[in-house]
């Protein structure tokens, strides 16, 4: 039995950056530092910050006035960022700098009176605080669709005046799907310059497509929650490979590996390495003979902290 090593893998740029954040406040501030949902989706990263001192909360009611609040790296609405302003609390924001990008677009269909088509996961957090850029006072209105289906039941104000934006962790595959059932109904339809799918979502799936030709089983380390890691699964999936999302090494079922000749692993954007290291010292411990890391697209991209926690830091 032999172990491949997709690349690249686990955490990006912008999750790196939300990290960072949090554990730069708690050495600034002391704790506690609230964070307002899960920082990013992974559940032994939340753990360890919470051991640290932060505290996850849902709402900005349950942080106490006169405290440091962080928003997460899947961003948060207008309503939110006023609430924060009115009481006074000090906010650092941790969204991903890619997601900043496309509340950009969304506010600009807005002020142009556009309706927006977003595409994405109803529910999950990072839709929520895109939704929640959209100011509706100049006359559109923003339309959230997960499949192509949902095309046909859209009802734009204006079809020649529409504009659609995407959630940044989605399957490629998936995503273009629905914009060519978008293009097909309103031809006039406008798209961001740029794919919304974020450099990392698009790297990590490349290489699960690669892992998928040449496996026979893929573990894809990444949280429940974490819609980028489900999208692994789902892809490998869709190579006909069967695969499997684990939060560690605990999870793996000694029936998965029976007859299995080549196991691939990989991570969603917000698994650490070390989860990584820990399901292949299992495989070796269930009779892996080798392991081999793949290549891939190489990453170097890095965001800035925010100013604030740049200087404390320095000085």
């Amino acid at each position: 039995m032999d172990v491949l090593l997709a690349n690249p893998r686990g955490f990006c740029a912008g999750v790196d950056r939300a990290i960072e954040i949090v554990e730069r406040a708690l050495e600034t501030f002391g704790a506690p530092i609230y964070v307002r949902h899960e920082v990013v989706h992974n559940r032994f990263v939340v753990d360890k910050l919470r051991g640290q001192g932060a505290v996850f909360v849902d709402e900005l009611d349950e942080v106490p006035d006169g405290s440091t609040v962080i928003f997460s790296a899947h961003g948060v609405s207008q309503v939110v960022r006023a609430e924060a302003t009115r009481r006074g609390l000090r906010v650092f924001d941790a969204t991903c700098p890619l997601v900043t990008k496309v509340h950009m677009e969304v506010m600009r269909h807005a002020k142009a009176g556009r309706d927006l088509v977003l595409i994405g996961h109803a529910g999950h957090p990072e839709v929520e605080g895109t939704m929640g850029q959209w100011d509706p006072s100049f006359g559109g209105a923003i339309h959230l669709v997960e499949t192509p289906e949902c095309v046909d039941r859209l009802r734009p104000r204006n079809p020649e005046r529409i504009a659609y934006a995407t959630q940044t962790t989605l399957s490629i595959d998936d995503t273009e799907a629905v914009i060519a059932a978008l293009r097909r109904r309103f031809p006039a339809i406008q798209g961001p310059r740029h794919d919304d799918i974020c450099y990392a979502t698009q790297n990590r799936q490349d290489a699960v497509r690669k892992l998928g030709q040449e496996c026979d089983l893929v573990l894809v380390v990444g949280s429940p929650n974490s819609s980028n890691s489900n999208r692994l699964r789902e892809l490998a999936e869709k190579q006909g490979v069967p695969a499997w999302l684990i939060d560690g090494a605990a999870d793996i079922r000694p029936q998965w590996l029976e007859g299995r000749t080549r196991i691939g692993v990989t991570a969603g954007a917000s698994a650490p390495e070390s989860l990584v290291r820990e399901v292949v010292a299992a495989l070796r411990a269930a009779g892996a003979d080798s392991v081999l890391d793949l290549e891939g697209e190489s990453e170097n991209v890095t965001f800035a902290l925010p100013k604030e926690l740049r200087l404390r830091v320095v000085a």
